[in-house]
């Protein structure tokens, strides 16, 4: 059931998706390639070309480089699972994440069916969001989608408490799905996805000296 909401001009969400019946939506290396380039190739207020993302087997090198019109959203984290994805948007147009969202996922179904020659549904319902209006809980959101990857190593860390912290801390500083890389200073291309100039995401973030020492104040 997609959860309503209503967007507004400057203000932050956490925007989530899953399979439906909880299926993988990424099944190869090459569907979070396709993903994460249409993260930056769907936040473009011109039509995205669907043609040329069904034509190409992998994103092409300029993938993120590529110039746009004007942005729809910022976006200031994402972490993408094999059954699920999460973002941190910041809603820069009136109607923007929903129009960003909307090209995002019909360009993904369309590839992900053609490559699997399948048809129907990918994902469960709309998208789900919620309003964040709160300091606190913008920096708990944001640890919480650089973490949640953790998962996938140890299920229930968030229940039980790690097992293992510094396997987790290694795990995360290599997972290649996430902005968590481009936050402790990795090189690569995928880093314009992310506007981390916005004032809001300054003042928020850059307040800590080490970004590992923040995620590890929420690991303990």
């Amino acid at each position: 059931m997609t959860q309503a909401i209503s967007f507004q001009v400057g203000n932050f969400y956490h925007i989530h998706n899953r399979g439906a019946d909880n299926r993988s939506i990424f099944t190869e290396p090459v569907d979070y390639e396709r993903f994460t380039a249409l993260l930056y190739a769907a936040n473009d207020t011109a039509p995205l070309d669907m043609t040329r993302f069904l034509e190409e087997r992998r994103p092409r090198p300029d993938a993120f480089s590529t110039p746009r019109s004007e942005q729809l959203v910022n976006i200031g984290a994402y972490s993408l699972m094999p059954n699920h994805f999460h973002l941190l948007l910041h809603e820069e147009k009136a109607g923007g994440i929903s129009a960003f969202m909307h090209k995002l996922k019909t360009a993904y179904v369309m590839y992900f069916n053609a490559r699997n020659r399948r048809r129907g549904t990918l994902f469960e319902g709309r998208f789900r969001g919620r309003h964040i209006l709160e300091d606190k809980d913008l920096e708990r959101i944001f640890a919480f989608i650089h973490l949640n990857p953790i998962r996938l190593i140890d299920p229930t860390w968030e229940s039980e408490g790690i097992r293992d912290i510094e396997h987790a801390k290694d795990f995360i500083d290599r997972y290649p799905h996430s902005s968590y890389q481009d936050y402790i200073g990795v090189s690569r291309p995928q880093s314009s996805i992310l506007n981390r100039n916005l004032e809001l995401w300054r003042d928020t973030f850059n307040k800590f000296t080490d970004f590992r020492d923040f995620l590890a104040s929420w690991l303990h």
